[in-house]
Parts: structure tokens; sequence; C-alpha cells
């Protein structure tokens, strides 16, 4: 337990029922705050009296006395003020003892998640609306992870759709072009299918010989099926290039193809039950009844839609692990979708809980992407100009630093930079991306962090290495006890950012702790400080710089030691 949640069960136990306790707006106003309304409900008392009754309670209480330093009424609320020489004290030693355990919790019991992310496809082009998925799931199963679950991130790519047969199609018909290009053959397997779906456009005689090469496809043989198979090796060797530039890992990884005919059969079956019907020789779902409309299962031509491979994965998952939770990170454009899949699955008996966290576009400045219109930025074109121009910037800086030390420098701060954009603002907003304005040393910004922390490890440095114990008490400087709290607060942060399944949670938090140290940087002398105070401060900026190593790596991102 936590020091801030250890001091917050004690003010509850001395008062003998479950208060909402909050952060006045102000430090001026305390650093805790009791509102009193359900109690004097419950009591049937007057909101004031009981206030005061519960003030009066507390500073008489002798085991809050090494904790709490004054305690005020106001109005219903009873305002505590902290002993910050205790809890300085509490706070820094808890951090330094735990190092990158600190905020850790047991919260999930070691209950089992599956969090299934990165649902990409074969044969098409990653591009940055792609990064936020997939970074959103990887920060969301650190989140559960560090809660105490027991998680498994998994992937679901999908190589068995229309798109696939598309991509054959355009590849077969400008096959020397292609093969001409540079770059990774999973890449240009995303150019060929952006040609191919400007080149379809309107024109049915094509639409149809493509829904021949998918029937090909399906039937597992042929030469359409063997270009299938070939093709798709180039993605998923491209895909692994992407994830491992992004350190993201996956314990399980399912593929569409190699669940399909299992969904076949599931279909089949609830065809049977009336839980599907046919309908002008197609197969769908009827959910009108339970306000969801009509789902499409099997089109008129015989070829499967996404549900087919979907059902089929849903049993598996359940099937063969032990799971109480199933969630599924997709955008915001398939929650009817999963609305209507959650409710088959419902019908076919399934209670367990499913969750589908839904996130929002990624947009540029000049406007929505399109990968019709080509208004859309692949993954290799922004890593590959990002880091090009973080290298330019950082050897401006560095003139004295290697060329391999000023390349892996920028490839740091750009995969930084890339994360913490698709992750500081909540999965519903949209975000506009711009590379631009991302890289900035200030601002709401990865490169901000990555700097502070290259600060504070500086400062380290600089400090020398001669060993004097820390003497908490002599942390009162208000910027010292800003940072006191805010280092307190970490904890709690984690905890909601996991119940609400919102990195950005921590993205902000991390920010505004980067601003208190600055501010104490600015304002405290550290290292030209008298010994005895130097220590003192020199630890607290050291604990700082673990929460910012920490909190960084619950979204995927390496602290950086210099910049």
């Amino acid at each position: 337990m936590d020091t801030l949640h250890k001091i917050k069960t004690a003010i509850r136990q001395a008062v003998g029922f479950d208060l909402d306790i909050s952060y006045p707006p102000t430090s001026e106003l305390g650093d805790l705050s009791l509102a009193v309304f359900a109690l004097a409900k419950v009591k049937g008392q007057n909101q004031v009296i009981l206030a005061q009754e519960i003030s009066q309670n507390l500073e008489q209480n002798k085991k809050l006395g090494s904790l709490i330093s004054d305690v005020k009424a106001v109005g219903p609320y009873v305002n505590l003020f902290l002993n910050y020489t205790n809890l300085g004290a509490e706070v820094l030693t808890e951090i330094k003892k735990a190092k990158n355990k600190y905020g850790q919790n047991d919260s999930g019991l070691k209950a089992g998640v599956m969090i299934e992310f990165s649902n990409g496809n074969t044969h098409k082009e990653v591009h940055i609306g792609h990064l936020r998925n997939i970074c959103f799931g990887d920060a969301i199963t650190k989140l559960l992870t560090t809660s105490g679950y027991k998680t498994i991130p998994v992937s679901y790519i999908n190589d068995f759709g229309i798109f696939t047969a598309k991509t054959l199609w355009q590849y077969q018909k400008n096959q020397k072009q292609y093969q001409a290009m540079k770059g990774s053959q999973g890449y240009i397997l995303g150019t060929c299918y952006k040609d191919a779906v400007s080149a379809l456009e309107g024109n049915d005689a094509s639409k149809a010989e493509v829904t021949r090469i998918m029937k090909a496809i399906e039937s597992r043989q042929g030469e359409y099926y063997k270009l299938w198979q070939e093709t798709r090796l180039w993605s998923i060797a491209y895909l692994k290039e992407v994830y491992q530039d992004l350190g993201i890992k996956f314990k399980k990884t399912f593929y569409e193809s190699n669940v399909i005919a299992d969904g076949l059969k599931i279909v089949s079956g609830l065809i049977k039950n009336n839980v599907l019907v046919k309908s002008e020789g197609a197969i769908i779902a009827n959910l009108e009844k339970y306000n969801l409309g009509v789902l499409p299962i099997i089109r008129s031509d015989g070829t499967a839609l996404y549900p087919v491979a979907d059902l089929a994965l849903a049993v598996k998952k359940f099937k063969e692990n032990k799971i109480t939770e199933s969630i599924y990170i997709v955008d915001v454009r398939q929650e009817l979708y999963f609305k209507q899949l959650f409710k088959i699955l419902e019908l076919m008996g399934y209670q367990q809980k499913i969750t589908h966290l839904a996130y929002d576009f990624v947009t540029l400045p000049s406007g929505m992407m399109s990968s019709r219109s080509g208004n859309v930025i692949t993954y290799r074109e922004l890593i590959d100009e990002s880091i090009a121009n973080a290298i330019s910037e950082t050897k401006a800086k560095r003139a004295d630093w290697s060329d391999r030390k000023i390349k892996k420098i920028a490839t740091e701060i750009t995969l930084s930079t890339i994360k913490f954009e698709m992750l500081k603002v909540s999965s519903r907003k949209t975000i506009t991306f711009d590379i631009k304005e991302a890289l900035k040393f200030e601002g709401y910004t990865a490169t901000y962090l990555q700097y502070t922390h290259a600060r504070i490890m500086s400062i380290s440095k600089k400090s020398g290495t001669k060993k004097t114990k820390a003497d908490y008490k002599l942390l009162s400087e208000p910027a010292e006890k800003t940072l006191i709290m805010k280092l307190a607060k970490y904890p709690e942060t984690i905890l909601r950012a996991t119940e609400k399944y919102d990195p950005s949670e921590v993205t902000k938090y991390l920010f505004e702790l980067c601003q208190n140290f600055n501010d104490f940087y600015h304002n405290v002398q550290i290292i030209k400080s008298k010994t005895t105070v130097k220590a003192a401060r020199l630890e607290l900026a050291l604990a700082v710089g673990q929460i910012i190593k920490n909190g960084l790596e619950l979204l995927g991102i390496q602290a950086i030691n210099e910049i």
C-alpha cells in the first residue's frame, strides 16, 4: 500500500465512514479535503456542524499526529494539511526502495485478460492511423499488467479478406513495375493496394474479376492461392519489422485464414438454431429486436465477411485461455459492429466480460487522411523522415557526438514522440498529428519529458560521488512540497488510468510532474546548496527521474539519459 493510500485509509478509519477524499484546488486550502454530505445524510445531522465535529476528532487522533499537521472545517468540508516532514521521508524512501516497481498494485488479483490490438491487414500499407491502435493497445496491456492482471496481448491479422484479392489483381497487372520499386516487399504491397483501390473505382468488370480471385483464394488451390501464400509472408515479415521498431511483443498472433473454417461451422450451427437466417441469397443476423439492425455474415456470392472469423476467434479465445475478460481495441467506426458481434456471442451462451475499447481518428493538419486521395502518411515514410530531421537537429546541438550515437538518440526521440502523441489525449478524442510540433522541446511533448529526465541525470552526474545521508526534514521549500505531493499521487494515477482504460492520465501526470520539477530546478539551488540540503534535494530529483522513467515505460517509451 502506497503512502498516500495509507494516509487516506487511516483518515477513513478515524472517521469511521468511507468519506469522499479529494484534493482542494489550491494548496493554501489544504492537501486533502473530506466532503461530509453522505455521512450527514446517514446521520441526519447538519453538514456544517458535522464537519466541525470531525475536524476536532481528527485533531485529537494520536495515530494521525505524524501524518497530519493541521485540520480545518470549512462549511461542509474538512480540509487537512499533511505533515510534509514525514510525508517526504516516506514517499522518497518508498520510491528509492521500490524503484521501477513503485506505483504497482494488485487490484487485478491476477485475473486473466486478453487484449487484442494491432488488427493489421496483410497486403495493405501501415500508416499513422494504425499507430494509434498499436500504441494504445500496448499501453493498456502495460497498465493492466502493472495493476496485477495476468495479461495476454494478442494480434489478429486479417489475411483472407477481399482486399487481398484487390492487391493481387493489381500486382498481377503491373508486376514488373512493383518488382522494380525500392523498399521491403511488404511495404510495396501496401502501395499496390492503394493503387488497386483507385483503379477499381467505378470499374464493375474489374470488380467482378476481383471477386473471382477471392473465390480462388478461398478454394485454397490454384495460382492465385499460391501467390496469396507468397505475398502474405511478405506482409507478415513487414509487420514484424514495425513491431520490432516499436518494441511491441505479442504472446499470440491469430490469422483469419486459420479460423475461417471453424467460423463457417459456427455459422452453419447458428442457422440451425435460427440465430442467423438466409436472406436474398446471403446469410445475416437480424438483430433489429435488440435495436442493433442487421449484420451481414456471408455475401450473396458465397464469400465470407468479417463476422465469420471473428465469431470463431472469440470462441477460440475463451476455450483455449483462462481469461475473465476479452478486450478488443478497434476504432470508433466499428462500435455498432462489436455490439452486434457481442450480442450474437451472448445468444450463443457466452456470459464472460467482452469489452470494445474504441479510439477516434488520427488526422493531419491538412485534414482527414484517406488512402484513396493519397492524403496519408505511411509508417515507413513517417519514421524515415522523422529520424532524418532528428539526426539533423541533434548534430547541430551535439557536434561532439559520434554519428552512431546521434542516430541512436535521434531514433529514440522519434519513437518517443510518435508514441506520446498517440497517447496524450483520451482515446475518444481526435488526434491532429503534426510531427514538427511534436518534436518541440517545450510544451506537452515527449521531448519535453525526455529533456527533463536527461536534465535530472545530468544533475546526478555533476553532483559527484560523495555519499551524504539525506535529511528529508530539510525539504521545506514550497516547490519541494509540491514535488513530494505529486510523487505521492503517482500510484493512484496508475490505478485511475487502469480503471478508465486511459493512458492519457499517465501522460498528463508526467507532464505536470516535469513542470513541477522544472519550477523547482529554476527556483531552488541543488548542486550549489549546502552539503546536507544538497543530499536531500538530489534524492528528490532522482525520485522524480525514477517516476518519469516508470511512467514512460508504461507508455512503451524508453527514458533517455542525455539529449
